[in-house]
Order: C-alpha cells, then sequence, then structure tokens
C-alpha cells in the first residue's frame, strides 16, 4: 500500500498509508486535525537485485581508498566433460 506525505503548518510532515490513487489532496492532521495540503515527492522504489546492490556498494566503500592488489585473481579451473559427444568438436 503506498504512503503519501502532508505536511500540516504547524506540526509538520506526516505521512499516511491509502490504496493506490485514493490519497486526498488534504489529510487532516493526526495531531491537531487541521487540513495539511499532500506534498508529492519522488516515488520509493525497490532496490536492485543482490549482485549488483553488493557490487554498487563495494565500489562506493573502496572510492576514497581502493583496495591494493598484488597478485591478480587466481585462474578459474578448466572445465571437463566426459560426453563422448564434446571429443569431435573444434579446439581453440
Amino acid at each position: 500500500m503506498p504512503t503519501y506525505l502532508y505536511r500540516c503548518r504547524e506540526c509538520g510532515p506526516f505521512d499516511t498509508s491509502r490504496p493506490l490513487g485514493t490519497a486526498a489532496a488534504t489529510e487532516p492532521c493526526p495531531v491537531c486535525a487541521v487540513p495539511a495540503p499532500r506534498l508529492f515527492t519522488a516515488p520509493r522504489l525497490n532496490r536492485a537485485a543482490g549482485p549488483l546492490t553488493r557490487a554498487h556498494e563495494q565500489s562506493l566503500r573502496s572510492a576514497d581508498e581502493p583496495d591494493v592488489v598484488t597478485t591478480p585473481p587466481p585462474a578459474a579451473p578448466a572445465r571437463t566433460t566426459h560426453d563422448p559427444r564434446h571429443a569431435r568438436l573444434p579446439r581453440p
């Protein structure tokens, strides 16, 4: 359910949850009951997938102090197959 932001002149901002598309232009303040106008804000979107988020956070952490690498990472082990059909494939 979306959350809509309103700002009371006396009490300040407050949030209200309403079904999508049913938010009114004004909402009574929960503290003083004065009608408060609705504020339009940027939508709250979901975050990216886990690996993408971790990569982005790692790049932000290392922006000011990069990780020092002394050797290249180890090569991935060669994949071997025991399927006889693969023996006829061209090799690089």
